[in-house]
This record gives structure tokens, sequence and C-alpha cells, in this order.
């Protein structure tokens, strides 16, 4: 079949001097027109050319904040190689502070001609944050998912653990065990794990005053969470429920540095399992997040998107499980 640039060009919305730029593998042309371009091809049946052909794959493009937090090379393993057994190629992408972030990331997958990505709590998990460029994907034809965050309005499936059935969990372990003064550590407001989490431990905690049931936000880290228990140890409480099983550990270290015994005279619930909490001392009580059950299910939908079959525009919600240690105990 003859290529028409002019048929190209319209369909992709751009001009035929960057269809024949792009279909000669030349340098110079945007991430997200080159993409357009290569759509285009496939949409009108045209044969790309060979030498464009290592672009279309089967890779697909796996991008997480960071993996000094264990929950996230957690994900990064159990959605790898559940990429991989489908027949695909995952293309890992991780962020840092001054180091390579979302949005280059993505354009080095568009250039790598990826089948689709995968977002674990990306920039769509601030619920202040812009969803701008994943509408840009979705507008090339690029299959996204999404773990964590749901934001309305995107062209996407999204998968969560269900925060307020976790923080339900925690806070009706603590309350068996006598405690009342119960305070939560959780992340920065903006993200929508936080609105979540804090929107359940208010019900829980319904029946007790705003200034029986504290709240401590701060960053997903070991001070954030040091931070927040020299607070909430201020407050009087006697249990402290976290966001995360990292902001968990550092609650046990401000509570070892105050000289508070744990779980003598506080208990304390992270959240995800992840190894940390089974390597805490003491051992950690947590929530688990359904890493391996997100995973499958994720890579099950994304396949399908890949080949054409779409699947729902909706958030797929995941049941945590309470895991009991040695950190929680009864209040004297």
């Amino acid at each position: 079949m003859t290529v028409k640039l002019s048929d190209i060009a319209l369909q992709a919305g751009v001009s035929e001097a960057t269809v024949s730029r792009v279909l000669n593998d030349r340098p110079g042309v945007a991430s997200t027109k080159r993409q357009a371009v290569l759509t285009a091809l496939d949409l009108l049946g045209y044969e790309r050319p060979a030498r464009l052909r290592r672009r279309s794959g089967r890779s697909v493009g796996l991008i997480l904040p960071e993996l000094s937090n264990p929950i996230f090379p957690a994900f990064a393993q159990a959605l790898g190689s559940n990429i991989a057994r489908r027949g695909f190629t995952p293309i890992l992408g991780t962020q840092s502070d001054g180091g390579v972030h979302e949005d280059e990331y993505i354009d080095m997958l568009l250039e790598a001609g990826t089948a689709a990505m995968v977002f674990v709590c990306g920039r769509h998990a601030d619920a202040t944050h812009d969803l701008t460029r994943y509408h840009q994907l979705r507008e090339l034809g690029i299959p996204l998912a999404l773990v964590d965050g749901f934001r309305e309005g995107l062209d996407a499936s999204f998968f969560s653990v269900d925060d307020a059935a976790g923080i339900g969990l925690a806070v009706r372990h603590l309350k068996s065990m006598g405690h009342r003064r119960i305070g939560l550590a959780t992340g920065p407001a903006e993200f929508v794990a936080s609105r979540r989490k804090v929107e359940a431990f208010r019900t829980a905690m319904a029946g007790t005053s705003d200034t029986e049931a504290p709240v401590e936000f701060g960053p997903f880290t070991e001070d954030g969470g040091s931070a927040a228990a020299r607070a909430l140890l201020a407050a009087g409480c006697t249990a402290i429920v976290c966001a995360s099983d990292v902001i968990a550990l550092g609650v046990l270290a401000q509570a070892r540095r105050s000289g508070v015994n744990v779980p003598g005279d506080l208990s304390v619930v992270g959240f995800d399992d992840s190894l940390l909490a089974r390597h805490s001392w003491p051992p950690l009580t947590t929530v688990q997040h359904p890493v391996t059950a997100m995973s499958l299910a994720l890579v099950d939908a994304l396949v399908g998107e890949i080949n054409g079959i779409p699947a729902a525009r909706t958030e797929y919600m995941f049941s945590p499980e309470l895991i009991v240690r040695e950190s929680t105990g009864a209040t004297v």
C-alpha cells in the first residue's frame, strides 16, 4: 500500500514534514508527535517501515516513585514478573530527588514505542496535580493502569487498596484492647490516600471529639513518622495508626528515644506489611497491602487493553488484611 504523507499528517494532526522525519527515523521530533505519527500509521493500516518496527513492541513501562520504601520494590517485582509472563518486557523507571522524573520517563517510553504504561502512586496520586499528561497519553492510544490514587474523569483503570477498610481494621483492633486515645500519622494532606485514610479514621473514631482523635500529616518517611510521634505522644495518645510501615518505623524510633515502651506504653499499627514490618523491633502489627492480587488483576486488564479488549473504566478496590504482631497490646 502506498503511504500518503497527507493522510498520515491529517490523522496525526501534524505536518507532512514531521511525518517524513518520523518515517525516516530522523531526530528533532517531539516524542508525543512521533508517537502520534506511529499511531496514525497503525490506524490507517500502513505497515511501519522496517527501521521503525523495533519501536513497536512488546514493552510495558512501569513507573514507580522510588525504591527506598519496600512496598514499591514489592510492586515492581509482582508487576514485572506478571508482565513478563504475558510475553511483554517490563521497563522500570524509578524517581528520586535530582534524578529522572515522571514526565521524562514518559517521553523515554514514548520514544521506545512502549505498548502501555503503569503508574504506581504516580503524580496522579496527588489530588491537586493536573492530569493533562495522562489525557495526552490516552489521546495517543496508550493504555494506562494506575495504582492507588483514584481520580475522576481519567480514561484509565485504577487499582487501589481499600484505605477505609484498612484503617477501620486498625482502629477496631486497638479499641478491642482498650485504647481510646488513638492518633493517626499519615502522609501529605494533598494525597488521595491520605484524604481517604483521614476520612476513614474520623468515621472509625466517631463518638470522640476531634481533640481526642488527633491527626498528623507529614512525608512518607521515618523522619515524618518521628515528627508525628512527638506530636501524638504529647497529645496523650496510647496508640498510633500509621499510613505506611515507613512512617511506623519512625514512630517506633521516636518512642525508643523518648523512653516509651512499645507495646507497654504505646501501641503502633503500620500499613503495607512490607519487609520493614516483619523485621522491625518489636515486629509491627500492620495492614497488609494486597500487592499480589492487585498486580495480577492489573496485568490481566492491561494486556486485554493492549489486545483491544477495553477494561472497565472504574476503580478496582482490593480488601486488606490486618496482620497482628508484637507492636500492639492492651492499654494500661
